[in-house]
């Protein structure tokens, strides 16, 4: 029997890391394709190279999906980008200013979340560097910026012009503070946007943010069920590693 998709017109889909079940993570493969779908938005990790660049990638640490090691604060821009992602042939880590010039001019949204290493304070100079590089590509008024930090995610909030800003919490913060522990964090630094894993969301959770006015999205929305339950809940936006699928899902 053909899947039978699911009408859900308001919750966008996310490509997150680029696609990652689909193409080399973060990578510009990645978003290149990523731009060729009907997608609403696109999502990328970044980090400061040791001299303060915004370069993309995902871990702290360099092994998982390149072929370097150590961690990513210890190598100048110059030496991430001419480091090859693992697996993935000729592709590189990419800085931030090449991944936004590929969202010039094209109607697709870009998610950049902002890493924090565990057990460090933000850099301040994170989001003044990445602000500048979307400047620059003149892309601000089409990214979002997103982040675990809500002291960060706020300071992109007061800096203005953005799509907007999401602030992401864990499972495990949702455990330890509740429901109305998550809505004072967004309330108290006047976010309109929060998000969480998917598996964390049920419908009470989505209705108690609803109450609050609080948009919804999710990540880890990457399999059949886990899109079908982000559609069926009515999220307003799904990240998933599998951007192809979702849209035959969602239909």
């Amino acid at each position: 029997m053909p899947d039978t998709p699911i009408s859900a017109p308001r919750t966008a889909i996310v490509s997150h890391r680029g696609g990652a079940f689909l193409w080399p993570e973060n990578s510009l493969e990645a978003f290149r394709n990523t731009l060729a779908l009907p997608v609403e938005q696109a999502e990328c990790d970044i980090h400061l190279s040791a001299d303060g660049i915004p370069v993309v990638i995902h871990d702290t640490t360099l092994p998982r999906t390149t072929e370097g090691d150590g961690p990513v604060a210890a190598r100048s821009a110059a030496e991430l980008v001419a480091l090859r992602l693992r697996g993935a042939g000729h592709q590189r880590v990419p800085l931030l200013s090449e991944v936004a010039a590929l969202f010039r001019g094209r109607p697709m949204q870009l998610q950049v979340e902002l890493k924090t290493p565990p057990g460090t304070r933000p850099d301040p100079e994170l989001l003044r560097r990445t602000l500048a590089v979307l400047d620059e590509a003149g892309i601000r008024a089409q990214c979002r910026i997103i982040s675990f930090e809500a002291d960060l995610a706020a300071q992109a909030q007061a800096a203005g012009g953005l799509a907007g800003v999401i602030w992401l919490f864990e499972p495990a913060l949702l455990d330890s503070i509740g429901a109305a522990g998550v809505v004072g964090v967004a309330q108290a630094h006047g976010f309109s946007w929060v998000e969480t894993h998917i598996r964390a969301l049920d419908e009470a959770l989505v209705a108690r943010l609803r109450a609050a006015g609080l948009k919804i999205g999710v990540w880890g929305a990457n399999h059949d069920a886990t899109i079908r339950k982000a559609l069926a809940l009515g999220v307003d936006a799904m990240a998933t590693d599998d951007p192809v699928r979702a849209l035959e899902l969602r239909g």
